[in-house]
């Protein structure tokens, strides 16, 4: 009686926990270059003084999708999409490298180029200042360049490259702050590999229906839980009136 009860409660509690893993996907649906996030469970025996006759559930964080999101134009010359695998490089407040696939950025007053959030964005040397006024072009290997103004049609100048890495996947976690970094917190390189779509921003990878239907299965696996620790309950009563009438 002990075990179920105490396998059903372990159970009902992290399947909130997926629950509210489900509710963050389904917020996110909308958010460009969101990438979900997936859960699973796993049984782990109590180990104590006597036999392993109890059991608890684990919530393991799997990893996240990182499947690309679908591709929609925009005509905004700061807006870039990652095509295929890839990261773009931020400055996070602490000074650490931050990767995200939102690619909505704009300038500040002194022209660095930075995040909608206010992150400055890295080049392959540093933060990129863009002259005010000017307009520029980002190419597929993430070149950012312009014309000066009063200059020739072809006078082309390049400001600078943005640092594009593409780190190995299982190398990478999800900060608390929802950017990206490596499990040891180093550093990537840049890649030569990645590419991006410039005047284009990618969208979540999130299915709402997929989320949706993950919501209403959690919720009547909830209730089975639920269901369990009450039976275990009414069994419990059952005995005592047994052994009460003996």
């Amino acid at each position: 009686m002990d075990r179920l009860v105490y396998t059903a409660m372990t159970g009902a509690s992290h399947i909130l926990e997926q629950q509210a893993t489900a509710s963050n996907n389904l917020a996110n649906a909308t958010s460009t270059g969101f990438r979900a996030q997936f859960d699973s469970f796993r049984a782990v025996p109590v180990i104590g003084g006597s036999l392993p006759t109890r059991a608890f559930v684990v919530d393991s964080t799997v990893g996240s999708n990182f499947t690309p999101g679908p591709l929609q134009p925009t005509g905004r010359a700061l807006d870039l999409a990652i095509q295929g695998k890839g990261w773009l490089v931020v400055e996070k407040p602490d000074g650490s490298e931050g990767l995200t696939r939102n690619g909505s950025l704009k300038l500040d007053e002194n022209g660095v180029l930075q995040t909608q959030s206010g992150l400055t964005v890295l080049g392959e040397g540093g933060p990129i200042t863009l002259p005010p006024g000017t307009p520029i072009s980002i190419g597929r290997d993430g070149t950012i360049s312009s014309i000066p103004s009063g200059s020739a049609p072809n006078a082309i100048q390049v400001i600078g490259r943005l640092k594009l890495v593409d780190p190995p996947e299982a190398n990478l976690v999800r900060g608390d702050d929802g950017f990206f970094k490596t499990k040891d917190g180093a550093p990537t390189d840049a890649s030569e590999t990645v590419s991006v779509a410039s005047n284009m921003l990618e969208s979540s990878n999130v299915s709402v229906v997929d989320s949706m239907v993950t919501m209403i299965n959690l919720g009547r696996q909830f209730e089975m839980q639920m269901k369990m620790i009450t039976d275990a309950e009414n069994n419990a009563t059952k005995a005592t009136q047994i052994l009460t009438l003996a």
